[in-house]
């Protein structure tokens, strides 16, 4: 029988019917989406709000098959709402702690196969931006760009020790209930490979491959995995155009590997933007044989791709970072192309593995 293989999927918010039709017209076939929580303040979803999204992502013919949390999110921790887990603040990080297991709970009721997180206190970190084909802006980052010294965020110094404590007091604490409820927790990198000195006071642990094999190494079970963010990856690699199919197989092959943010990069660790698919040092083909040749069957998702210049008012990375803005609509072509482009690759590379 032949393998099913990768499937074209999409994070992108919000979650609405209008949305959910926009995936649909451009191929897009399964998602990640967020539920809309009802009780300000409540940080899980009920099994009655996860049926409800899967009810609205179902009637446009899509398939829900991972969701998040509102704990967890790849925020700056200065601006997170529900900072305690990482900042290791007890007893509240505790009862975060009990939210993300309820939720496990509430998606393994639902069918929700799969919850991504992440283990973030920079955030998405950016400090420039370069004219892309057509007026494109890519986003990207590089050491020593930073107009004056970053200041440090209320997490204040932290390192490698201290971060790893908090990493390990989590997974130790929700991989046993996702195994027993079989539902996949999928962490995502820290983005992007940083100086080994730390930035903003911040020695960050999941921005190379070696931390993403200690991460993995803590609590070991088939439902602890990745949300592999290649684009991420790629920005961790001094080398990425020759090196990331083999840290695709390093993952891919153990099965590690649970969900794909799929994007190309112009550069290397220390000094990147971000790219149209086609438009970057990777080659996108190969890279999508490789997750078939290690059997990888889930989703490859676009997540960052280049703003148009549409005169957009709002925050340049609304769509791409989780947060649903008005003002996103820069994006909108950008996804319909990268939608095409990963749809043609993988009916371009059926059967190749």
């Amino acid at each position: 029988m032949a393998r099913r293989g990768p499937r074209l999927g999409c994070q992108s918010g919000p979650s609405t019917d209008e949305h959910f039709a926009f995936l649909a017209r451009f191929g897009v076939r399964h998602v990640c989406a967020s539920p809309v929580i009802g009780e300000p303040g409540r940080l899980c979803p009920t099994i009655e709000e996860l049926s409800r999204l899967r009810e609205m992502v179902e009637r446009q013919g899509l398939t829900l098959e991972m969701t998040d949390s509102v704990l967890l999110r790849s925020t700056l921790i200065d601006a997170e709402t529900h900072p305690a887990i990482m900042l290791g603040a007890s007893p509240e990080r505790d009862r975060d702690i009990e939210s993300f297991q309820q939720l496990l709970r509430n998606c393994a009721a639902v069918g929700i196969g799969t919850v991504k997180y992440n283990m973030s206190l920079l955030g998405v970190v950016r400090n420039r931006s370069q004219k892309g084909r057509g007026g494109v802006e890519y986003g990207g980052w590089r050491r020593g760009a930073d107009a004056q010294p970053p200041a440090l965020t209320r997490a204040g110094e932290i390192d490698e020790d201290t971060y790893w404590e908090r990493i390990q007091y989590f997974l130790e604490r929700v991989v046993p209930v996702a195994t027993e409820y079989k539902v996949r927790i999928a962490c995502h990198p820290h983005d992007p490979g940083l100086p080994p000195q730390g930035y903003r006071g911040v020695r960050c642990v999941l921005d190379s491959v070696a931390g993403l094999e200690r991460l993995l190494s803590i609590a070991e079970s088939p439902y602890h995995g990745l949300n592999f963010c290649q684009g991420t990856v790629c920005s961790q690699l001094e080398n990425p155009a020759r090196d990331i199919f083999e840290v695709i197989r390093r993952f891919g092959a153990r099965g590690k590997i649970f969900n794909v943010h799929i994007r190309n990069i112009r550069g290397r660790r220390g000094d990147f933007v971000e790219t149209f698919p086609d438009d970057g040092d990777i080659d996108m083909v190969r890279a999508v044989r490789t997750y078939r040749e290690v059997g990888y069957e889930g989703m490859l998702m676009p997540d960052h791709v280049p703003l148009l210049p549409v005169g957009d008012a709002g925050d340049p990375y609304a769509y791409n970072y989780g947060v649903a803005h008005p003002a996103a609509d820069g994006h909108r072509e950008s996804f319909a192309f990268a939608y095409g482009y990963l749809c043609a690759l993988l009916q371009a590379t059926e059967g190749a593995s």
